[in-house]
């Protein structure tokens, strides 16, 4: 133990300027990620601010038996399933293909424009988002006017809950799309240039290139990005969920993070009951990430851990 002090007293010392550096990242995390799990307390709690956290009655498990018992349990469950599970299915895929389509651009001017003009969305306010894209799916927006021309019938469709996660999802892949497929045009930027000349004596063309050369050196990224995924498959940012549904479209919108907000911020102080909302759905997260990773390791040999 003593030994080992010694040794990391010494690299910090050798290595000041870095350690320097990741310090900014070490406290973001400490104070913002770590700090607050001492709240998720509360959950198990019958939590009063005027009591404090210790202070409150201990419930044990009330909270959690009531959500599982409640009307919305089946449905939120349900919608945040599927709304991440479609944007894995459509989301994932589409920065890949963007990206293996940008590395086979030979005029680097195209491919900047096309790579500033799919980075865009990423950066506007998800607020201006959401605004645009009510305004396109009104009765008298550019949808339903292509809708129209085409011989269908206008209406507001986000009032309709069968089209709210089409819309949610289809928006969201558009939104990410340039953004996510930095990483793999950086990963493809580190294949051996050599690994394409030998495939090309050997007398493939540009598609079996990239079946045998491109595809297999971006795997390890592929799967280390996709076992993220899955570990955050039941969570949704309640921003643009809250942002753009109604009452009209719960039935189909209505996820876990809007349900916490709803009941825990919007309606009523019930924190507790919210907390153990939060911590029940950070559970099925963390279950999903370790059976990805064991997955995959077994699979194609690559893990986080």
């Amino acid at each position: 133990m003593v030994k080992s002090m010694r040794l990391l007293s010494a690299d910090i010392r050798k290595n000041r300027a870095i350690y320097l550096m990741v310090l900014p990242v070490v406290l973001y995390f400490f104070i913002f990620k770590y700090m607050p799990m001492y709240g998720a307390v509360i959950a198990f709690k019958d939590f009063s601010p005027a009591k404090g956290i210790w202070g409150s009655t201990w419930v044990g498990f009330d909270h959690f038996t009531a959500f599982f018992k409640s009307y919305y349990f089946v449905r939120v469950l349900k919608n945040t399933f599927l709304i991440s599970f479609y944007s894995l299915v459509f989301g994932f895929p589409a920065p890949i293909m963007l990206a293996l389509l940008l590395n086979e651009l030979r005029h680097k001017w195209f491919k900047s424009i096309v790579q500033t003009v799919s980075y865009l969305p990423h950066f506007v306010s998800i607020v201006v988002i959401a605004g645009l894209i009510i305004d396109f799916t009104n009765r008298d927006g550019i949808v339903n006017t292509v809708i129209t021309f085409f011989g269908g019938e206008s209406s507001t469709l986000l009032n309709d809950a069968s089209n709210f996660r089409t819309i949610f999802v289809s928006t969201g892949v558009w939104q990410e799309l340039g953004w996510s497929s930095i990483i793999y045009l950086a990963a493809l930027s580190g294949i051996n240039p050599e690994l394409y000349e030998a495939a090309r004596v050997d007398g493939a063309g540009r598609l079996r290139q990239i079946g045998s050369v491109t595809l297999p050196g971006i795997v390890p990224t592929i799967m280390i990005l996709l076992i993220l995924r899955v570990g955050g498959l039941m969570e949704v940012g309640f921003e643009k969920i809250v942002l753009l549904y109604n009452p009209n479209t719960y039935e189909t919108a209505d996820v876990i993070s809007s349900f916490v907000y709803r009941e825990g911020l919007a309606q009523g102080n019930d924190y507790s009951y919210t907390t153990a909302v939060g911590l029940f759905q950070s559970v099925l997260n963390f279950v999903l990430l370790i059976g990805a990773n064991s997955f995959s390791r077994r699979l194609t040999g690559n893990h986080l851990w």
